[in-house]
């Protein structure tokens, strides 16, 4: 499936309405009156707040589909225990990361695990699963997040980076699985 980016689909109209809120607030200010007796204001002020609810529900509808077609068609789910509020402190990656709520998915996914009886194997976020080949198994060393692509020194495979490192997290889940 795609990655849907619904905030980024929205921005626009958030923004746009976002500063008639903030035009609202100034002119109540101005007029000397308090913003909860401000008729535009609030008017403003919810119409941000549908948006934001539209945008909230989108995301939350493609999480419960997708993540209930990933445990429907799986029995052992392998995926890799990120320390997303570390990667949210990184500003390039922020706005992303939180666009797709990648906890939200988690969460979804090990409740729906439950109910339906299938497996998740965490793998630890210390485990280098991009910078092992997962061809030979050799480690290279660690990569900046700038490469994206890489070659193996020893079996001269080229990699794709996420690509790779799914390979090696579900080679990884399933050696965990198969020792529990």
């Amino acid at each position: 499936m795609d990655n849907h980016t619904f905030t980024a689909k929205m921005e626009k109209k958030l923004r746009r309405e976002q500063r008639k809120l903030l035009r609202r607030a100034l002119q109540a200010k101005n007029k000397g009156i308090h913003l909860l007796d401000a008729q535009n204001y609030q008017k403003q002020k919810r119409k941000v707040a549908r948006l934001h609810e539209g945008v909230r529900n989108q995301r939350d509808d493609f999480l419960h589909k997708l993540s209930t077609e990933i445990i429907k068609n799986h029995d052992v789910i392998c995926i890799e225990d990120l320390n997303t509020k570390g990667m949210l402190r990184n500003h390039k990656l922020a706005k992303s990361i939180s666009d797709v709520s990648w906890s939200a998915f988690v969460s979804k996914l090990e409740y729906k695990a439950k109910w339906y009886g299938k497996t998740i194997v965490k793998i630890s976020r210390w485990y280098p699963s991009s910078q092992i080949c997962s061809e030979c198994g050799h480690q290279d060393g660690k990569k900046s997040l700038e490469i994206r692509d890489w070659t193996c020194s020893i079996c001269h495979k080229h990699h794709d980076r996420d690509i790779n490192a799914s390979q090696n997290i579900l080679a990884e889940g399933v050696r965990t699985f198969d020792l529990a």
